[in-house]
């Protein structure tokens, strides 16, 4: 079974070439094979996301607009792993809380995945919550955050809607079809 391994080459410089508000641009120069390489990219916190699910096997879904591609994605909850000293599974739930007023009992992590691998170094860690209650939260929410939409779906019915490109959010995507694998769900013809 193929399987990703880590790498320590030698960083010979590393330097923040921008500071962003979330993110950064980092340049380094390592040592490949005897060769020095310079590569670019976007240094991230990381991320978590969350796919909440109900008793009718329905998932909750967010509609939230995202500039850099000028649309409103459908999406799972989803939040930067940006609180000092919080684990991934707080993360989670707070996101699960400030997105959707949802809390839930059962949590599980499902599967982790690197967004971007040859232009940033964002990993995102998405968990299954089940046994949801509705909770509600008086959080001020900001920016494409207050206006989302939330809506139930069939796991199924989401799963078609990732095959057939209409939900391309990359967190949605790769969370759905292993929850969909993982439950045996087949997508319809």
């Amino acid at each position: 079974m193929p399987k990703d391994r880590p790498a320590a080459l030698a960083i010979a410089k590393s330097e923040v070439v921008f500071h962003g508000k979330i993110w950064d641009i980092t340049r380094e120069t390592f040592d490949y094979n005897g060769e020095p390489l310079v590569r670019e990219f976007v240094s991230h916190p990381g991320a978590v996301a969350v796919i909440a699910m109900n008793e009718s096997a329905e998932v909750l879904l967010i509609n939230q607009y995202r500039h850099p591609v000028r649309e409103f994605l459908w999406e799972i909850p989803a939040g930067l792993l940006d609180v000092p000293g919080e684990s991934k599974l707080e993360a989670a739930k707070r996101e699960l809380l400030e997105e959707t007023g949802y809390v839930a009992e059962g949590w599980s992590e499902l599967i982790e995945f690197h967004t971007t691998p040859g232009g940033n170094n964002e990993t995102i860690s998405v968990f299954l919550a089940k046994d949801l209650r509705h909770q509600g939260h008086d959080l001020e929410l900001e920016g494409e955050e207050t206006d989302m939409e939330l809506a139930w779906v069939s796991l199924a019915e989401a799963v078609n809607s990732v095959l057939a490109s209409r939900m391309r959010s990359p967190s949605a995507a790769v969370g759905l079809m292993a929850l969909a694998l993982k439950h045996g769900i087949q997508p319809s013809a």
